[in-house]
């Protein structure tokens, strides 16, 4: 025999504790592994929640850059309006008499001046803008 015989004695005449230790670590293995599985699923779900936010707040910033993107091509195409207006004043204005150039250049000079109470009182008549 390769093993001692008191080893195998002993083993056998302490089975009973044995047992129990074996049981007793199988049940702490075992309520241990539940406590995993529990901080796993509790950590799933707070995973879940965090991407549910994330792809949320990606759909937000998507929105937000569609806004600004096209208030940014708004304020260009007002730029290039007010562009070509001035132009058409400045070459009209010789056309006319003294007194009236007089009137259209001090209109100019006033619309350059708009001040922000102006400009919130025009925001508001305008029509809002549907999202």
């Amino acid at each position: 025999m390769m093993f001692p015989q008191s080893r195998h004695t002993a083993s056998s005449q302490s089975g009973q504790p044995l047992k129990f230790t074996t049981s007793d670590s199988c049940d702490r293995i075992k309520d241990e592994f539940q406590f995993l599985q529990a901080q796993y699923h509790s950590l799933k779900l707070e995973c879940d929640k965090l991407a549910s936010e994330k792809s949320e707040m990606q759909r937000h910033y998507i929105m937000y850059y569609e806004m600004s993107y096209g208030l940014n091509i708004e304020m260009h195409k007002q730029a290039e309006i007010v562009k070509r207006l001035n132009g058409i004043c400045a070459q009209v204005l010789p056309y006319l008499s003294q007194e009236h150039q007089q009137q259209v250049m001090g209109a100019i000079e006033r619309a350059k001046q708009v001040t922000p109470p102006e400009m919130n009182s025009i925001i508001r008549v305008s029509k809002p803008i549907d999202f």
